[in-house]
């Protein structure tokens, strides 16, 4: 809504565009480089709570957290060099994108109970809307959209 005063248009706020909350960090990939990613991930979800009054239980935060686990360990073990972590959200979203040097693309494995680890890209699809994965100039991005259950 836009009050004009005087010859003066004042906006009221309520018409003002509002962005997505949006954080990056750098990560070098030593040691304890994923607990700080998730350290970052929580204060996010946080700011999500208090700046933007989202509604998120306990359960969209714990799966929040673990996507930004999955994505970036990949990126630790699988990339040759540092990783950016870039989450952005409202109150009906989280994104998660994680960007590394390795141009190789994540494999999905089928489901198989009796096989040890590679269970990463599973857990990110059960819990995601959306997950894509591209090449970019400088290697990939690992994409999650997380939406956020409000009934």
């Amino acid at each position: 809504m836009i009050k004009h005063l005087g010859g003066a248009v004042i906006s009221t706020g309520f018409d003002v565009p509002v962005e997505p909350l949006r954080r990056a960090a750098h990560f070098t990939g030593d040691s304890g480089s994923i607990a700080e990613a998730r350290d970052f991930a929580a204060h996010f979800v946080d700011q999500l709570r208090t700046e933007w009054c989202a509604r998120m239980d306990e359960r969209f935060c714990d799966d929040v957290m673990l996507v930004v686990s999955e994505l970036t360990t990949n990126a630790d073990r699988h990339s040759n060099g540092p990783y950016i972590l870039e989450l952005e959200g409202s109150d009906k979203s989280v994104t998660v994108a994680v960007y590394d040097s390795s141009d190789a693309l994540p494999m999905r494995f089928p489901k198989d109970p009796r096989r040890i680890g590679r269970h990463g890209l599973e857990i990110v699809h059960a819990l995601a809307a959306e997950v894509t994965a591209e090449r970019i100039p400088v290697g990939k991005r690992v994409r999650a959209v997380l939406g956020v259950d409000t009934g």
